[in-house]
């Protein structure tokens, strides 16, 4: 077990370390102001004196100012840990790889193989390691030692095998401050064990509350980015997370690790421009998960081609030509054949019609005696009077209209009689009962749930001509003013009459847009393929999330989170294979995180309790290595049950002294102002106290209001549940979820009965 180092040796010993701290962190500040001379060296020069050379110069000067940043960031707590080998070697472990003034390793990255055994080194196995000591910081300043002697003598008994046991415990107790921290200084074995794993295939890891699974996939992605830099860099890594305020949450845990070129995204937010903010009832989300969507979106969008009943007679210029039915029939096989989405195929669809019309009308005005001998020129010019032609136009759009994801996917909504139909086509996998459940009028909030299948019909229509002309005029007016304004600015400088003209400028100008952070690049860019996905709570995502997923990393190289245990609704998947549906195919390895680090020992078998007696025991029982005396407590107030305005509601009042008494415990605790708090309601009650149901509310107040589905994720240091019967009437998940977002205590507040479990764990 570890043990702070003995106070007759603490003073020697901390001025060693801090001597190295100061070393590491002068060696941190002369690289970050080398790169920084460098940077304003570079955009100082000229360059090459054309377009391409301003843009190559341009680009060294925006990477030496990215690698100066990812210095920035890393400088908390630089230097962590010191391993002391048995053949004398000494390494030093932090967030960054430093090397000394003659280029030699002086501080080790965390993610390179030598400082594995810093995370995996144990008594049984220390791997080269005699002593293994943790450097407790404050800025540049050392406050603490903690040494590991790694001798298989000390073998430990049945106790939990705690690497840097009181490093751990001390991050573990500490108050939050409205964002998730990252663990580098005190990953677990059977952390480092999944963060080191290789990186092709799905990789799933099933973690209980308080397990350090989403920490686990982030450190995991800090990893991949510096084994695989070369093709990361190039791709990027997507994380996937399930509200807007988990995301915040976590924001800042892989740029302290030195990495910021990470895209994160809500499924909600997949389609670029498309913003999901409305709710629904769990069973809508599940339904539109479905994967029978792929074929009824399918049969959606061929149903647009209408075909004529019968020949047409086109007026065109002042000719009349007849549009056969076969020529249509003939025209839509062909552009089908294709491939190509609806709209793209579109294009060869209306051309070939054109075509068909323009040699008709040639032969009947006798310049060519049989299509066959039309000529060129001939064709051409009756080609371009069809397209001139209203009727011709009309009668070819009405029989392959474009129409863009959106249209398609309200009119769906909209109309339940052509939803019905095409389910009716499709071999009816959604009843009529589940049919009723998705109407809803146009002009509706987009749900989480409907991005998947925006995306889908994405996929399935392609661009429209329409949009494709408007991005062509819209990138033909910025080259105009680009070229305006260097003309201009060429004019104001005198600089008239030489080899740089203001053409090359604007050329110039528009060619720095490339200089743009991939990781906005991509956000922007619905077709971008990420090199590596990780996806948190991935236990709630339908099947056509899934889809979606897997069209942005092609290689199927995932990190996949979560825990079954705490799926929204009625019923959960039995095993992640069904969980992850068409993604099962990638599954490469699963790994189930079996210790709870946060969640207080009482809160977590009081949760697997009230989950066993509601028929849905927990099918990753988790061991907590911490307890906290005295963490639940229920209070009651009788109330009229009916959720009202929380003005009005004597549970409001009730909850409201609850987070009284939680933040004078924390004040006392942990000084005034410091902790979180958390006020967690469901349903009804959740809209009408005006709580956080999507999750996209801000960190920075000091007591949260939020719904068990927007909680997902979070943790705090007190938590106050609103009514845990409303919660657990969302199903046993949410339940489990808001039972397990404590860090120190929870309080119950109620004027129902409460679930079966929950009263005898009271200490109140």
């Amino acid at each position: 077990m570890s043990e702070l180092v003995h106070p007759a040796h603490a003073g020697a010993d901390s001025v060693s370390e801090q001597e190295f701290v100061d070393r590491a962190h002068a060696r941190l500040d002369a690289l970050r102001a080398e790169y920084r001379e460098r940077q304003r060296a570079t955009h100082a020069s000229h360059g090459v004196g054309n377009a391409q050379g301003w843009t190559e110069r341009d680009a060294i000067a925006a990477h030496l100012g990215e690698m100066a940043a990812r210095l920035d960031h890393v400088e908390d707590r630089l230097v962590f840990g010191r391993l002391d080998m048995a053949d004398t070697e000494v390494r030093y472990i932090g967030r960054a790889s430093l090397p000394d003034e003659g280029g030699d390793p002086l501080l080790i990255d965390w993610r390179a193989p030598a400082a594995a055994p810093f995370y995996r080194a144990t008594a049984l196995d220390p791997q080269g390691v005699v002593r293994r000591r943790h450097l407790l910081t404050h800025g540049r300043q050392v406050v603490g030692l903690e040494d590991e002697l790694l001798d298989a003598s000390d073998k430990a008994g049945e106790h939990l095998d705690l690497q840097g046991e009181g490093a751990l415990l001390a991050a573990l107790g500490r108050a939050r401050e409205g964002r998730m921290g990252d663990i580098v200084a005190t990953i677990q074995a059977e952390q480092d064990r999944i963060i080191r794993a290789d990186g092709d295939g799905l990789l799933v890891v099933q973690g209980g509350p308080g397990t350090g699974k989403t920490a686990v996939a982030l450190h995991r992605a800090a990893y991949l980015l510096h084994a695989r830099r070369e093709r990361l860099e190039r791709s990027g890594v997507l994380v996937v997370g399930p509200s807007r305020v988990f995301l915040r949450y976590i924001e800042k845990v892989l740029p302290s690790l030195g990495e910021t070129g990470v895209v994160s995204l809500t499924v909600g937010d997949l389609v670029p421009g498309v913003r999901a903010r409305g709710e629904e009832a769990v069973e809508v989300s599940r339904l539109k998960g479905r994967s029978a969507w792929v074929r009824l979106l399918a049969r959606a969008v061929r149903t647009i081609v209408r075909i004529p009943e019968g020949d047409q007679v086109l007026q065109v210029w002042n000719r009349k030509v007849t549009l056969r039915r076969e020529d249509v029939v003939r025209a839509v096989r062909k552009a089908r054949r294709s491939g190509r989405p609806h709209n793209v195929a579109r294009e060869a669809f209306a051309l070939e019609l054109m075509e068909v019309l323009a040699t008709r009308l040639v032969v009947e005005a006798g310049d060519a005696t049989s299509e066959a001998a039309v000529d060129g020129d001939d064709l051409s010019t009756w080609t371009q009077e069809v397209r001139d032609s209203i009727d011709a136009r009309r009668t070819i759009n009405l029989a392959w209209m474009p129409t863009s994801a959106m249209t398609l996917l309200e009119r769906l909504w909209a109309k339940p009689g052509l939803l019905a139909r095409l389910n009716d086509e499709v071999g009816s996998p959604f009843s009529r009962a589940e049919l009723e459940l998705l109407s809803r009028p146009r002009g509706s909030a987009l749900t989480q749930a409907d991005v998947p299948l925006l995306d889908e019909l994405e996929e399935l229509l392609g661009t429209t001509n329409v949009l494709e002309d408007q991005s062509a005029r819209q990138r033909s007016r910025t080259h105009a003013a680009e070229v305006e304004r260097a003309r201009e600015a060429m004019e104001s400088m005198n600089l008239g009459g030489g080899i740089v003209t203001a053409e090359m400028l604007a050329r110039s100008a528009t060619a720095a847009d490339d200089l743009e952070p991939m990781s906005e690049r991509a956000a922007k860019d619905r077709s971008w393929t990420y090199g590596h996905v990780v996806v948190d709570e991935a236990q709630d995502l339908g099947h056509m999330a899934w889809r979606a997923l897997l069209r942005r990393c092609p290689s199927l190289s995932f990190t996949v989170v979560g825990d079954l245990d705490q799926a929204r609704g009625e019923s959960r998947p039995p095993s992640w294979k069904d969980a992850l549906g068409p993604a099962a195919r990638a599954l490469a390895g699963e790994h189930v995180l079996s210790v709870s680090y946060r969640t207080p020992r009482t809160l977590t078998l009081l949760a697997e309790d009230v989950l066993a007696r509601a028929g849905a025991p927990v099918l990753h029982p988790t061991t907590a290595v911490r307890e906290v005396e005295n963490c639940y407590r229920s209070l009651h107030v009788d109330g009229p049950g009916a959720p009202m305005a929380r003005e009005k509601d004597p549970l409001w009042a009730l909850a409201q002294e609850a987070v009284d008494r939680a933040l004078a415990r924390l004040d006392e605790a942990e000084g005034a102002g410091r902790g979180r708090i958390a006020v967690l309601v469901a349903g009804a009650r959740a809209h009408a106290w005006d709580a956080d149901t999507v999750g996209t509310s801000s960190l920075e107040d000091r007591v949260a209001l939020l719904s068990a589905t927007a909680s997902k994720g979070l943790e705090f240091d007190s938590v106050v549940l609103v009514e845990p019967a409303e919660v657990l009437a969302d199903g046993p998940g949410d339940l489990f979820v808001t039972l397990t977002r404590a860090t120190h205590d929870l309080t119950v507040v109620h004027s129902r009965p409460l679930p079966a479990g929950m009263e005898e764990w009271s200490t109140e």
